[in-house]
């Protein structure tokens, strides 16, 4: 997304209509390569919010997101949120939230831009064609782990306010920032911030502005709702200690096998979720939504080259866009405690935990879902009759987002676009979870907007995460 629709929003927003556009672009043509070295740096650091020894490396950029904001004057503060306990039991310091704010004049409107600079887990064994922490130019792309999710589109917000500061032009409206380091994890303790600070840091806000979502297409777009996550950790324990198949195999009742087995009642081959009460909490599809589906630019074909596939779920762009943005599905992520090394070992795990995720719609609530996900997988095991244990946790319950096409805030967002690119955007669902939404719609009542930055073909948590340099 081009970087220039950022401040044409801050324009759009605010009352005022006479300001040096021409002078902006000028300005920012001029220092793509300043805003290229600070992603470089940014990129460089390897916090990775999931890994417990990675945690100095997610301190030190929050300290470096501080850094940046600090010489722009404002307030610009870190957030003490407290401690993560680990499996465990023991704790660990969360990384400190980054807020700023520039400019509190109450005859203007109040922006706060939310972000995370945190990153998924990146090794080159992954299959990364270049190291992912050594922001790489092929061809104009830049690679590196974080380019798009979410440090460009932080970086990006934060050099909109700088160039108005260069170019000694007064900001159209006032500007907050809450920039987060645990986003990739559920956002540990962001949650109680926000209510903490609803009255105060919160209370003179009038939109959010979040930058975590990519287009769908090569036409740009604007983002009104994200999926929730139901993430479950599904263990079955029988021995006491690994065991060798050539020995014990055919004398045991496998911890693996049962696992395996719960594993399969969880979907159907078409899709269909088995669990009970699932499908029926999904708030209908209207006639207006199948509308604006069948409106949106959307290839199939295109799609299905992109992740290398023969063949989809669905044949035709409505069904499919329903069922990645507004209908739950169910992934299974993977198994520990199995055999997966390279090579052969026969194995008899003595506990297998399974990893799965249900995503989450409008009108489902996890504390629901929790509960059916739970007896239904325990009726399951035991009619299996198994002499084995099984536990069933729910480590993440983030709840669904939607907005208002309609509100003001999105007219604005539609504006400043086709100021910019003077084509109308798509108007899309997410299929993915950003949990902060949700949290700020319930605890803070303003209007929300996702501006995605990130273009279609970033890759978000995969190999080639990239952000093109015409940001």
């Amino acid at each position: 997304m081009d970087f220039l629709v950022l401040p044409a929003i801050l324009l759009v927003i605010s009352t005022v209509h006479a300001f040096q556009y021409t002078e902006l672009v000028r300005y920012i043509d001029s220092h793509q390569e300043e805003y290229v070295e600070a992603l470089r740096d940014w990129v460089a650091i390897e916090s990775d919010s999931s890994n417990m020894l990675k945690r100095p490396d997610l301190h030190r950029m929050m300290e470096m997101v501080a850094q940046k904001l600090r010489p722009m004057g404002g307030n610009v503060e870190l957030v003490d949120i407290g401690e993560q306990e680990l499996p465990n039991g023991q704790t660990i310091a969360l990384p400190k939230v980054v807020t700023a704010q520039f400019g509190n004049d109450p005859n203007k409107h109040t922006v706060c831009v939310y972000g995370h600079v945190d990153v998924q887990p990146a090794k080159l064994e992954d299959g990364w064609a270049t190291d992912p922490y050594n922001l790489t130019d092929i061809k104009g792309n830049l690679y590196g782990r974080g380019a798009s999710d979410n440090k460009a589109p932080v970086l990006a917000w934060i050099h909109a306010v700088e160039a108005y500061q260069a170019l000694n032009m007064e900001l159209p409206v006032n500007v907050k920032f809450v920039i987060e380091g645990m986003e990739e994890t559920g956002s540990n303790g962001l949650d109680a911030m926000i209510l903490a600070q609803r009255d105060t840091f919160f209370s003179d806000v009038d939109y959010i502005i979040i930058s975590d979502c990519g287009w769908l297409s090569r036409r740009p777009a604007l983002t009104y709702g994200t999926r929730g996550n139901c993430y479950f950790y599904a263990e079955v324990e029988g021995p006491k200690q690994d065991l060798h198949s050539g020995v014990y195999g055919g004398t045991v009742i496998e911890p693996m096998t049962d696992l395996i087995g719960i594993l399969d009642t969880l979907i159907s081959p078409s899709g269909k979720i088995l669990i009970p009460g699932i499908r029926e909490a999904v708030a209908p599809l209207s006639d207006e939504e199948w509308k604006m589906y069948q409106d949106i630019q959307f290839d199939l074909d295109n799609y299905k080259n992109k992740i290398g596939v023969n063949q989809l779920m669905y044949s035709n762009k409505v069904d499919l866009l329903a069922h990645m943005w507004r209908y739950p599905t169910v992934s299974i992520h993977g198994i520990e405690g199995a055999f997966s090394d390279p090579g052969t070992k026969t194995v008899i795990p003595a506990k297998v935990i399974a990893k799965f995720s249900i995503r989450q719609v409008p009108n489902m609530d996890p504390a629901l879902v929790k509960k059916q996900v739970t007896d239904y997988l325990h009726l399951v095991f035991a009619k299996r009759k198994s002499p084995n244990k099984l536990k069933v946790t729910m480590v993440i319950g983030a709840k669904p987002w939607l907005a208002d096409t309609q509100h003001p805030l999105y007219e604005a967002g539609k504006a400043a676009v086709k100021r910019v690119f003077d084509v109308d955007p798509d108007l899309i669902r997410e299929g993915g979870t950003i949990p902060i939404a949700r949290t700020f719609q319930d605890v803070t009542r303003k209007s929300i907007i996702m501006m995605p930055i990130g273009g279609f073909d970033d890759g978000d948590h995969f190999l080639s995460v990239s952000f093109n340099r015409e940001f």
